[in-house]
């Protein structure tokens, strides 16, 4: 995934218009002059829009993706205030998302009802008994969207992608993983020390008193930390053979004793399940030793945290405030909360967002627009079926079947041709509390209805206004929504070619693109199942390549002495150095390239170095950064530029990067894969 990528596509007009005056464009004014494009390039190039845009104090970061996202914000207020300022009838997609809407911006019913739209789950929790009581509550827990002992999700059978298969997975933690337990660097220490004194204070706000709060707190924690030392590492997550243990439910059963996975599967409602695909089985050990190793109580305390955790933010002042000075303040640094109309827009896109997609397409995406957008996708996927022929470690055999997954990628660019039915959600203006839970219970039964029936590739996973694209080797397709196509403040119009096959072409479409070929994609056949398909001497040939990569960045410092994980980002690294190389390559053809005109005194290959660093345009705060470090496979932005540079001989050529500079590395050491 690309993380948060955009791009556009147009034709150069330079005589209709002064963006590319000689006071500079909107490019090539946020350089800092001051830093030498050798010793930092990421700071050179967007410096001084760094220095004049400070982060917000509502925001974790500020980048491009923040400016982007500041339009699509606007676009859609006004479909959202439009929507929830009439009554609409019953069921239809204005009366879902316009009440959903209100729901939540209506703050005095929010406070008026307090913690009233858990009480009937709540009930459901401190009435528990025994076992079987347990665990007929986390059955109805992870139908409302709570990660209570397990994580579980329908998906692809990543071996038989015409198939759907129920996957169960390591989860259960309020930590964002499991380092959050282990590690023992002073900023960690100190987010388990707030972590335990938040628990505390949610336990308070539920009513309990002084020491039995302090009680639960220990009991959450104890659990917690149990189930986190059985959990994998971030990296170990990423490897798709060891993450898939198909078993059959007697199988699972018989692994895990005091777990009755029958009953459990029948209260969330799935009627028939032959199979399921175990992650990380020596989790589920560790969850079954846990059912007997912590009493009802203890269990009764861990619920009651997994329940409010994940609805903090959708209940009264008290709770949402606490919410945020843990995960805003404590994890993040960010001193003020965002404007409620924007959370509660977040909200409404996260519950049925494709409702919102179809009026924002027919306001702001032609078909003519989106054709456009698929003609710079085949430019790109033919740079790169070029590069793959010239690999000169590649053998022909394996070469030969690359350019037919190549050619089998499905392209789906801006929106849907198909959308998504909502006929099955309902939801009122009573409760933004009680609308979430009925989201999460529509969410979840679309999910484990799809068991048993045909794949429909045709699905999206991310809504056209969404600021993201992804690649999906199941389906062995790159999706591109509309939103991740605009540039903030900049017509289509004004944007020259450089611009486009870096900003969008190189950052978005060939990274995507070089997903299904990275260390996990290029596992996947063209029909998206896992299966080898290289020759023995290809795969030792492109793990050396790998290695050095994973080594180039195990050695970049990103705060005090935390140091970046190689194997962890090693994807979406490649990706982007292969992104990089082929958006260059299809720069290449065009005519803007091939003229070498200067604009602003900056070549046609200057400016795609440019342009694909203001791509990465931001700065985050060091807390936030230092939860990325620890919880994303995607590097911080600068190295997302700076990293993969050092590896381009184009680059060096075209900034006259010489030995001896910051950002100079040894031909020998320089990472060449795609």
């Amino acid at each position: 995934m690309k993380h948060f990528k955009l791009f556009a596509l147009t034709l150069i007009i330079f005589c209709s218009t002064n963006i590319f005056s000689q006071e500079g464009d909107f490019l090539t004014k946020n350089i800092d002059k001051s830093i030498n494009p050798g010793t930092d390039f990421f700071k050179y190039a967007t410096g001084t829009w760094m220095k004049n845009n400070p982060i917000p104090v509502s925001e974790r970061a500020w980048g491009i993706g923040n400016l982007v996202q500041e339009e699509t914000y606007a676009r859609l207020k006004s479909i959202l205030e439009e929507s929830s300022s009439h009554k609409y009838i019953k069921g239809t997609s204005e009366q879902k998302v316009g009440d959903f809407y209100y729901s939540g911006m209506d703050t005095l019913n929010i406070e008026k009802q307090g913690i009233t739209p858990l009480s009937h789950v709540l009930s459901k929790i401190n009435t528990i008994q025994n076992k079987k009581e347990l665990l007929d509550v986390v059955a109805r827990l992870q139908v409302i969207g709570v990660d209570a002992m397990f994580g579980d999700f329908v998906g692809q059978d990543q071996k038989n992608s015409d198939q759907w298969a129920f996957y169960l997975w390591q989860g259960g933690l309020g930590l964002p993983n499991r380092e959050y337990y282990f590690r023992n660097d002073a900023r960690t220490e100190n987010i388990r020390k707030e972590y335990n004194i938040h628990l505390s204070k949610m336990f308070l706000l539920l009513g309990e008193n002084q020491n039995i709060a302090k009680m639960d707190e220990k009991s959450v924690y104890e659990i917690e930390l149990f189930l986190a030392d059985s959990s994998r590492k971030l990296e170990d997550l990423r490897d798709p053979y060891t993450n898939y243990n198909k078993m059959t439910i007697t199988e699972l059963q018989k692994s895990t004793p005091n777990i009755n996975w029958v009953h459990i599967f029948s209260e969330m409602g799935i009627k028939k399940l032959d199979d399921v695909i175990v992650g990380q089985p020596e989790f589920l050990h560790q969850l079954n030793a846990a059912i007997n190793k912590f009493n009802i109580d203890q269990w009764k305390a861990y619920l009651k945290w997994g329940l409010i955790n994940s609805m903090a933010d959708r209940l009264s002042s008290a709770f949402n405030d606490e919410n945020f000075h843990f995960k805003g303040t404590v994890m993040s640094g960010v001193k003020e909360q965002r404007p409620r109309w924007k959370r509660v827009q977040d909200y409404t896109e996260g519950a049925m967002g494709e409702l919102l997609g179809q009026v924002y397409v027919k306001k702001y995406c032609s078909p003519k627009v989106k054709e456009r957008y698929e003609q710079l996708v085949n430019n790109i996927m033919a740079a790169f079926g070029e590069r793959v022929k010239r690999l000169d470690w590649m053998s022909s055999a394996t070469k030969e079947k690359a350019l037919i997954k190549l050619a089998a990628v499905t392209k789906k660019v801006c929106y849907p041709d198909k959308w998504k039915d909502f006929s099955k959600l309902s939801v009122d203006r009573s409760s933004l509390a009680s609308n979430t839970i009925a989201v999460h219970e529509f969410w979840f039964n679309r999910e484990i209805n799809k068991l048993g029936k045909p794949v429909d590739r045709s699905e999206w996973d991310m809504t056209p206004q969404t600021y993201n694209a992804y690649y999906n080797p199941s389906n062995n397709e790159i999706v591109l929504p509309y939103a991740g196509f605009v540039v903030p403040g900049v017509p289509d119009s004004l944007l020259d070619d450089a611009f486009v096959y870096s900003y969008g072409g190189a950052s978005t479409i060939g990274h995507e693109l070089t997903h299904g070929f990275d260390d996990q994609g290029r596992q996947y056949d063209p029909k998206g199942n896992l299966q080898n398909w290289w020759t023995d001497e290809d795969v030792k040939k492109f793990e050396v390549k790998t290695d050095l990569m994973v080594e180039q960045f195990n050695n970049y410092i990103v705060l005090d002495s935390m140091h970046i994980n190689g194997k962890a980002t090693l994807g979406e690294n490649i990706a982007d150095l292969g992104g990089l190389v082929t958006g260059y390559d299809a720069f290449k053809k065009t005519e803007q390239y091939k003229e070498g005109k200067l604009i602003n005194g900056f070549t046609p290959g200057q400016r795609f170095w440019l342009g694909y660093a203001y791509s990465w345009l931001g700065h985050q705060r060091n807390e936030s950064l230092a939860q990325r470090v620890m919880t994303d496979v995607h590097s911080p932005n600068f190295l997302r530029v700076n990293g993969p540079y050092s590896d381009i001989s184009e680059f060096y050529s075209d900034f006259n990067i010489k030995e001896g500079d910051a950002m100079y590395r040894p031909e020998s050491k320089r990472v060449k894969i795609w």
